[in-house]
């Protein structure tokens, strides 16, 4: 029991210890015998001093100290992202119910519908791995940002008409409460096939499946196509399609933007880094015709940080391979590819990076403003890019001639020697096209605006 004397007055415990109990203090009576006498006793519980603090006490006073100081180096240093603490931000979180390998337009789009489709908020959480943080290296951003219905695979063109429905309405998708609405820059100036004799029959048949899907699309004589588009060439031209509605092009950049934006907003997890392997267990299951076949499970995504050789494992229940062009890459960090003969796992994920040359031209007295995206029947391509006299076009290589992937190097004599002669035949007002590049081949240095050209691989 704890007593406190009021006054402040001697005692002497029957066990012959005596203390000075000033007023306010604690005497703590260490014997069962009887208490002495004295006067005015009062009881309370006991306490401790202020000095023995528990630790979670000490830590979190610690820890704000630690952050003043914070605080004041990096006031003291403006516009520096310096800090004298290591930072664990670089590395993913040690679980994600779903990791995303890939942070392009289709992984960010995953992302967003895992989470819009999810019954219940925080049913699971989704992890998106990005390693090229500036994109510098990305298809999406690199392409033509083109849409179109005309294909031959009716999957194709269901999934392409809800794009079309999806930009057009995407700030019902991707709008954010109280931040500026999304722009796309989508134009829907339609896509223009034209065909020889030799695949009209084919343009034909593609045209059926599409206007059975829904598709708008129409076929054009060389009569029809001359007179909505004077400034084409229709000679050895037999049969032209035109994408009537819900085609064209947009700024890839900007949905890419938005999804990532949406998607973050949802509670989506975004760690820079690269996957370098995966943990699993493998299971050995038997087909009905007693063949052994054995199932590999993810259960552990290795990320590897930034700039960094940390490397994270991250816990996982599922991985969505969205990591475009080098999908194969890591398809085969988990045997994809890598089998034995005769076994499933023999064959590879069927997806390799393709580099491909997109230029860019002008031509003040081109087609303008009514340009569609035109796809000729030689393969070269080209479509308006904005309202000063800018379009961009290439040309995909024969498979004798695919170039060396491994970089991203312009090849400039491409456009002289392939693309511009096809860009011309087609469309006379593109014959001053040449001398222009030429210049620009000469002086490069003052006149870097007139033509340039980037690659992309996909």
């Amino acid at each position: 029991m704890c007593w406190r004397d009021a006054g402040g007055c001697q005692c002497r415990a029957a066990m012959g210890v005596s203390r000075l109990c000033r007023p306010g203090s604690w005497l703590l009576l260490a014997r069962r015998g009887p208490v002495p006498k004295v006067t005015t006793w009062t009881h309370r519980s006991f306490r401790t001093s202020i000095t023995l603090l528990k630790q979670d006490d000490f830590t979190k006073i610690l820890s704000n100290e630690l952050e003043k100081v914070h605080k004041k180096v990096k006031d003291a240093l403006p516009g520096s992202d310096w800090t004298p603490f290591k930072s664990m931000d670089h590395l993913p979180p040690e679980h994600a119910d779903i990791v995303i390998v890939g942070g392009g337009v289709i992984g960010w789009s995953v992302a967003y519908w895992l989470k819009k489709m999810q019954t219940k908020k925080k049913a699971y959480n989704v992890l998106v791995v990005e390693r090229d943080t500036t994109y510098s290296h990305a298809s999406t951003v690199l392409s033509a940002g083109g849409i179109r219905q005309q294909f031959s695979r009716p999957e194709n063109i269901q999934m392409s008409l809800f794009g079309a429905h999806f930009l057009r309405n995407i700030n019902e998708y991707l709008g954010i409460l109280n931040e500026d609405p999304v722009d796309v820059q989508f134009n829907p100036s339609g896509y223009l096939f034209l065909s020889s004799e030799k695949g009209a029959e084919i343009l034909e048949e593609n045209y059926r499946v599409q206007r059975e899907q829904g598709a708008k699309v129409a076929l054009l004589s060389p009569e029809q196509l001359k007179k909505k588009f004077p400034w084409i060439n229709t000679q050895d031209v037999a049969l032209a399609s035109y994408g009537l509605e819900n085609e064209g092009w947009f700024d890839p950049w900007l949905l890419l933007s938005a999804l990532r934006r949406k998607a973050l907003s949802m509670g989506v997890l975004h760690c820079h880094g690269e996957v370098t392997g995966f943990n699993y267990v493998t299971q050995e299951m038997v087909t009905s015709d007693g063949d052994p076949v054995n199932f590999r499970r993810i259960h552990e995504v290795i990320v590897q940080a930034q700039n960094s050789l940390e490397t994270q494992p991250v816990e996982c229940m599922a991985v969505v391979n969205a990591a475009g062009a080098w999908s194969s890459k890591v398809a085969e960090m988990i045997g994809i590819g890598c089998g034995s003969p005769g076994t499933f796992q023999e064959f590879k994920l069927p997806v390799e990076p393709r580099k491909r040359y997109i230029y860019m031209f002008h031509c003040p007295n081109g087609p303008g403003l009514d340009c569609p995206l035109l796809i000729d029947s030689s393969g070269a391509y080209f479509r308006r890019e904005g309202l000063g006299g800018n379009y961009i076009g290439g040309l995909s290589p024969l498979e004798e001639e695919e170039p060396d992937h491994s970089n991203l190097d312009v090849d400039h004599e491409y456009f002289q020697q392939k693309v511009w002669p096809l860009l011309a035949y087609r469309v006379p007002v593109f014959e001053s096209l040449k001398a222009l590049f030429g210049f620009r081949q000469l002086h490069f240095q003052l006149s870097r605006d007139k033509v340039c050209a980037c690659s992309t691989t996909f």
